[in-house]
């Protein structure tokens, strides 16, 4: 069995680290290198940078910042954020990431997908989905643009089209948990678990010990991915992992 990752996420907006709940209301975390280098020193099996408004506002990510913060972290490393082409996904590459992480240039140009398996591997390109779950369809619907925009997408069927499409895994977030610390959502785990054959990461309403031992007790997720919890020091990536291993669970 494979050792379950433990995954930090900087959520950055113009060369800073923000956290919000459900998506807004953000607040100024910190420098991106600096709180990099934390986390590699804390022991993280991985490092999520997310440029949250370059879609929204139509730019590229931020490859320098991306540089300094390869510069001081040697684990791997997952960019999301304002890629919308083949090109951009090589910049970032050579910029020191590992892995390229597309969501709202893939629901438009879903191609984008093959393009960037074909071109540096399955295992460079991650499918990033913003799910909310909808009670009158009864599905978790997918939003692109940070969270702003709703589209007619059933997240469990484009994480399996997304995967037919070349991905080498799923990152996705809870946008209904995102920031609220009440647990991930682990409905939404189990069906995606089920539903594709490629690690799929939980992201969003971390917010004690118990909630990491239940996401890989219940859904069987390969990675959980915190933020504030860790950015506010409420936990440590050791305390996690010391926790897991008492449960059983296999981590690095």
């Amino acid at each position: 069995m494979l050792a379950k990752r433990i995954i930090p996420c900087l959520d950055v907006d113009h060369g800073r680290v923000k956290k919000g709940v459900n998506f807004v209301n953000l607040q100024d975390v910190g420098d991106p290198t600096e709180i990099a280098a934390a986390y590699q020193k804390q022991g993280a099996d991985e490092l999520v940078f997310l440029d949250i408004t370059a879609t929204n506002e139509k730019r590229k990510a931020i490859v320098e910042t991306i540089e300094q913060v390869a510069s001081q972290v040697f684990m791997p490393l997952t960019v999301g954020g304002g890629i919308h082409s083949v090109d951009d996904m090589q910049q970032l590459l050579k910029a020191g990431a590992d892995k390229t992480a597309v969501n709202s240039a893939a629901v438009s140009n879903p191609r984008l997908i093959t393009e960037g398996a074909e071109k540096f591997g399955a295992q460079c390109v991650v499918l990033a989905i913003d799910a909310k779950w909808n009670p009158d369809s009864q599905q978790y619907d997918v939003y692109v643009n940070g969270g702003r925009k709703r589209t007619n997408l059933d997240a469990i069927k484009w994480a399996q089209r997304g995967v037919a499409l070349g991905a080498g895994e799923l990152l996705v977030t809870s946008m209904d948990k995102d920031g609220t610390k009440s647990g991930y959502d682990i409905e939404l785990y189990k069906q995606l678990t089920k539903a594709v054959n490629v690690p799929v990461i939980a992201s969003g309403g971390c917010g004690k010990l118990a909630d990491f031992v239940e996401v890989f007790d219940q859904a069987d997720v390969d990675g959980a991915l915190a933020a504030s919890v860790f950015h506010f020091g409420e936990l440590t990536i050791s305390d996690v992992k010391n926790d897991l291993r008492k449960d059983g669970v296999i981590v690095r």
